[in-house]
């Protein structure tokens, strides 16, 4: 058996919880990000005995629009996915089902969902900290069920997630960053832009009907100098507050098994 980690991770919030979820197995694991503009994934072809943790964040409900395309060209082959929507504290709506529908139509037999909480990636007063120990123990219990699923031969049911169908209209939160007089033009958050919103000949622009608002350049300059406007992230801290503030928990979904 082989274990696939297969994240969108744009700040390295999912890829926290897909490690700490990735502990209970003890096998060869490959990672592979979605995030990376310039891999071929049409090239990654699993089988049956393979088990996918498939991961990414929410963006307004939704999955972040690049990630999808680049599952949809995975090669499932029956291979198992676990599934996991990563979202800062607010709400994942649609996001774990639109998950769950890419990961089928890409041929992966769908065998459990997960929504869990890491520090919002605009707003980072939000589940700052998270996944926290409490969180990691959760992750843990909830990995070694799954685990115990994957190693079952069953005839399967359809896994169930909650979300609607059709899902919310995908919007983005608006805040493009900016860039400071710091940039010495390294290019560096250009080549790692998961939206290609960041031209390569001037990284000291965005694209704004482009930009996805992950916040991935902010976090990788190496010289600090881009930043995302503070007036509009405190007006919206303001507004998503009260619903932000109370502690959300962690979120299993198994799917049903009819004993051959």
């Amino acid at each position: 058996m082989r274990l696939f980690q297969i994240y969108f991770s744009p700040t390295g919030g999912t890829k926290k919880i897909v490690d700490i979820m990735s502990k209970s197995w003890d096998c060869e694991k490959t990672e592979i990000d979605l995030s990376n503009s310039l891999e071929d994934f049409s090239g990654f072809v699993f089988n049956e005995n393979d088990v996918c943790i498939v991961a990414a964040p929410v963006f307004g409900g939704r999955v972040p629009m690049p990630a999808i395309p680049n599952i949809r060209k995975l090669k499932g082959n029956g291979a198992k996915a676990v599934l996991i929507a990563v979202y800062g504290n607010r709400a994942y709506e649609d996001a774990l089902l639109e998950l769950k529908d890419t990961a089928s139509l890409a041929g992966f037999c769908c065998v459990a969902g997960v929504a869990a909480v890491a520090q919002h990636s605009i707003m980072n007063q939000f589940a700052a900290g998270r996944p926290d120990l409490r969180d990691e123990e959760e992750l843990i219990e909830f990995s070694e069920r799954i685990k115990g699923i994957t190693e079952q031969n069953t005839v399967e049911s359809e896994l169930w997630v909650p979300g609607n169908d059709p899902y919310k209209e995908y919007k983005v939160v608006p805040v493009i960053p900016e860039t400071g007089e710091e940039c010495n033009q390294c290019g560096l958050c250009a080549e790692e832009c998961p939206a290609g919103a960041i031209p390569k000949e001037n990284p000291m622009l965005t694209e704004p009907e482009k930009c996805i608002s992950c916040m991935r350049c902010v976090v990788i300059c190496p010289q600090k100098a881009r930043y995302a406007d503070e007036g509009l992230v405190e007006m919206m801290s303001k507004r998503l507050g009260e619903v932000c503030s109370v502690r959300k928990e962690s979120e299993l979904f198994l799917l049903d098994f009819v004993e051959e």
